[in-house]
């Protein structure tokens, strides 16, 4: 038993590179996304919100779609998230909450009217 050489320690899977082809490629602006879905899969609508206060009886223009299984949402959703992650370190955090934007951007607008 002695003789039997060991087994070298397992290394973690080092990411593949994917030939990936772009010249096929559409590119279209969102501020608004829907997300539904099946059992087996994720539907994701992207559109143009045009609407500023939300008074207005304008549509939002779904332009896009996107069907993926939930392996690919999981990679979709932590590759987004890293994302997100590295622009709030080099920006700051963002503020979903609208009327918190907008109260924090009057704040910081004030004393620079006063100069």
């Amino acid at each position: 038993m002695a003789d039997q050489p060991q087994a070298a320690p397992a290394r973690p899977a080092e990411p593949v590179q994917m030939p990936v082809d772009e010249s096929h490629i559409v590119a279209h602006y969102a501020n608004f996304c829907r997300v539904t879905g099946t059992p087996e899969e994720l539907i994701v609508d992207f559109g143009l919100n045009k609407q500023v206060s939300g008074n207005t009886p304008d549509p939002v223009q779904l332009t896009q779609r996107i069907i993926v299984n939930f392996y690919t949402a999981k990679r979709l959703a932590g590759a987004l998230m890293m994302a997100v992650q590295r622009h709030e370190q080099a920006f700051g955090q963002l503020e979903l909450d609208i009327s918190r934007r907008v109260q924090h951007q009057q704040a910081t607008a004030a004393p620079q009217q006063k100069s």
